[in-house]
């Protein structure tokens, strides 16, 4: 969550499933019940978790959806640069990672993911007007007053609308945006659309 409130994608998977303007099943008892109606399910949690009596219990669901999850992994061209291949990015991508660094957006947008391992106030520099209060709606503390996840940036091009409450349309605005907010800083087209170009090589080459 773009709030920080569940501590694993374990815990996260279980989130949704209970919401009412999610998924919107009643309880968790609802859930297991309906599971376990399903033979394909019995045969897969019996596998699964097969010290357990009772295999299917809520908490397997987490555990088995944050399993899942953890094979989502999406090579891209960026990562064939990474490795050595000089020719795995165009000159504007090549371009738009430069600016991308001395920009100081690696800063936050940083390590595997490029991003989505730690928390950031939006509006650093440049006021952001939100509703949303973030991480303090968690901890309570002030200072984490319109903290937020750093987004990852990996498929970013494929995944809008942007920002934690989806006011941003477009990658174009989300890039001048997040200069003028997160770093004080003015950009022109240039910039935007070599940044763009960068983020795009982010894209998995399954896509």
């Amino acid at each position: 969550f773009w709030d920080g409130r569940a501590k694993d994608v374990e815990e996260q998977a279980l989130g949704p499933i209970l919401n009412p303007i999610e998924m919107g099943m009643p309880n968790e008892e609802a859930v297991v019940n309906k599971l376990k109606k399903i033979d394909e399910y019995k045969t897969l949690f019996a596998d699964a978790f097969k010290d357990e009596k009772d295999p299917i219990q809520y908490k397997n669901i987490g555990k088995a959806i944050g399993a899942f999850e953890r094979t989502l992994l999406t090579p891209s061209r960026f990562d064939d640069f990474l490795k050595g291949d000089e020719n795995a990015l165009n000159d504007a991508e090549k371009r738009g990672l430069t600016k991308f660094v001395h920009m100081g957006c690696a800063n936050c947008h940083n390590g595997v993911a490029i991003g989505g391992n730690s928390y950031k106030k939006i509006g650093l520099v440049e006021p952001y007007e939100t509703k949303d209060l973030g991480r303090y709606e968690v901890t309570g503390l002030e200072t984490d007053k319109k903290v937020f996840k750093v987004p990852s940036l990996r498929n970013i091009a494929q995944t809008g609308p942007y920002f934690h409450d989806g006011s941003i349309a477009t990658l174009e605005q989300a890039i001048e945006e997040m200069a003028e907010h997160q770093l004080g800083r003015e950009v022109g087209p240039g910039f935007i659309e070599d940044v763009k170009a960068f983020l795009g090589s982010l894209t998995s080459k399954s896509k």
